[in-house]
């Protein structure tokens, strides 16, 4: 889909913010260029739409040389989507939305039709659409931002640094987001990120760029992480790459063991036992924990946090990190409902590790 064949890029300095580059971006993914600061990521994305012209070396998309189309046509073609959202100030969410089909030539009766459709798409409610910028949360406008390159239903969708910005909660949402539109909607995604969890969580591949703007490896988020190809490489992913290794662990074989629930509504008179209590809402979602010779409960603040809940299923990975930062060593698990489906137990969860170990090294014929 996009390919980059000894692509090179010299700034006035003389020095190489690009070096060499030459990968294949598969159609329909989501790869990821990652980095330190000034290594060439973002150089290179700007690279697909021109916003920077190489020095030397081809770039193509669908076999076609970028350089034989107009710099403005083959910008409309193409979705971006930058740290700040890029929204126009004096510019309502549905004006900012249907700018790209109004340049190309949409009415606006259609323009507007389809920003509308895409706030739903996004996750965002329709109220909103009369709303300017400054009305928006930082997370609500990253979404009109993905809406905004959506609008004009491009095949590639260009995305740099766009979750920066936001707080790591808000970051996950949009990070879960971007996964669900990809499934929905199959476009070729090059997301630039400094963050190595971030590309190993959104990333089909992960180009890591080392400082000189040359590619040290490219390959799947697993590859990385279990096989970094060099020490670069390997001090960027970080010392416990194992451990976020554990996430492309299926945690499916894990048994939950059922674990009876108490409700905060009913205010408990205590916890006048030896054993942690997993207190819900009446909805029979986790809330926190009631630690063992407790007084009474008054007020939820006296609850113990309960740590990450782990979603039944998923990987090794969540199931791990909800046990160790369970106050009472059981993981909790939720369902697709996020009710209390059961707890894990740290002791079965490292037992399911070694044994995807065993089986990883005689899939891989060293065992």
């Amino acid at each position: 889909m996009v390919e980059f064949e000894a692509v090179t890029k010299q700034f006035h300095s003389g020095s190489a913010a690009v070096d060499n580059l030459t990968i294949d971006i598969d159609r329909g993914a989501i790869t990821v260029l990652v980095g330190p600061s000034g290594c060439g990521k973002t150089t290179s994305l700007r690279m697909i739409n021109r916003m920077v012209e190489p020095t030397s070396g081809t770039i193509r998309v669908n076999s076609e040389d970028i350089s034989s189309k107009p710099a403005a046509q083959l910008r409309r073609s193409m979705g971006y989507v930058m740290q700040s959202a890029g929204l126009m100030p004096h510019r309502t969410v549905v004006e900012n939305i249907a700018t790209v089909p109004r340049l190309n030539g949409q009415s606006r009766k259609d323009s507007r039709r389809r920003a509308l459709e895409l706030l739903d798409v996004v996750g965002l409610q329709g109220a909103m659409a009369k709303r300017y910028p400054s009305q928006l949360s930082g997370g609500q406008q990253q979404r009109v931002g993905v809406a905004r390159a959506l609008a004009a239903d491009p095949p590639i969708l260009l995305m740099d640094e766009p979750f920066s910005a936001v707080d790591p909660v808000v970051r996950a949402e949009l990070q879960t987001e971007l996964l669900r539109l990809q499934k929905d909607l199959s476009k070729t995604i090059v997301f630039v990120t400094h963050d190595i969890d971030e590309a190993t969580v959104l990333g089909d591949k992960v180009a890591v760029f080392a400082t000189g703007g040359r590619v040290a490896q490219y390959a799947t988020a697993e590859e990385i992480l279990r096989a970094p190809v060099d020490d670069f490489v390997a001090g960027f992913v970080g010392r416990d790459r194992g451990f976020r290794h554990l996430a492309f662990n299926s945690g499916e074989q894990l048994w939950v063991h059922p674990i009876g629930t108490r409700s905060v509504s009913e205010l408990p008179k205590g916890n006048a036992g030896r054993e942690w209590t997993l207190m819900a809402d009446d909805g029979g979602r986790p809330v926190g924990w009631m630690a063992p010779d407790s007084p009474p409960l008054t007020d939820r603040t006296e609850l113990v946090p309960g740590g990450s809940l782990y979603r039944r299923g998923d990987s090794l990975r969540g199931a791990m990190d909800a046990a160790l930062s369970s106050p009472s060593g059981l993981g909790v698990v939720i369902d697709d409902g996020g009710k209390v489906a059961g707890v894990v137990k740290p002791g079965e969860v490292l037992s399911a590790i070694e044994q995807s170990r065993i089986d990883r090294n005689r899939g891989n014929g060293t065992g």
